[in-house]
């Protein structure tokens, strides 16, 4: 291991726990430096784009977390009902572990800087579109039709589940959701 890339990965690591609990606004840096067990300088030193930065490289490794997940579950499922369910389960088992703390890891982001012009907004973006374009491939693959409209109501659906589920504090909307999604799928 190249020296410094453990205290690189864990200043990602801390970053990420926090952010997706608390936001952006709500991770602050001095939290993150202690939850790393990191000094200081090392911030400035890994990331001299300062939060902005860190946070982006912290929701990236989230995103190729769900990537990963997406690609082993297209694999791994049977049918396109299936990788939803899977998916969605495995999100609300995070979920659960984290008693609620934490949902999708991009969104409680996204809905602190969706009003702005910077590149976290497009981070975000580009993550969603990222997982969007496997749902349409899968569900295009499974003979359906308007798959990019289907792929964006499964999505936000998904999301919408997440939301409601941690607001809650309840797996209810996660299930109502996989139920409604195989009613769409013809599942």
């Amino acid at each position: 291991m190249i020296k410094g890339e453990g205290t690189r990965g864990r200043l990602v690591a801390a970053t990420r726990e926090l952010v997706e609990a608390k936001g952006y606004h709500g991770t602050g840096l001095n939290e993150v430096l202690a939850l790393a067990g990191a000094p200081r300088g090392s911030l400035y030193h890994h990331f001299p784009g300062g939060k902005d930065q860190l946070i982006g490289e912290a929701l990236t490794a989230a995103g190729q977390e769900v990537d990963a997940l997406l690609a082993q579950l297209t694999t791994s499922a049977a049918t396109v009902g299936d990788l939803v369910r899977a998916l969605l389960d495995a999100l609300a088992d995070r979920m659960v572990a984290a008693d609620y703390a934490k949902g999708c890891p991009v969104a409680t982001v996204v809905l602190e800087v969706a009003g702005s012009d910077g590149a976290l907004r497009e981070l975000c973006g580009a993550i969603y579109e990222g997982w969007q374009r496997v749902l349409v491939g899968a569900l295009r693959d499974a003979g359906h039709e308007s798959v990019e409209d289907l792929a964006a109501t499964v999505l936000a659906l998904i999301e919408g589940a997440l939301l409601l589920a941690r607001a809650g504090r309840s797996r209810v909307p996660i299930e109502q959701t996989s139920r409604r999604i195989d009613v769409l799928l013809g599942s």
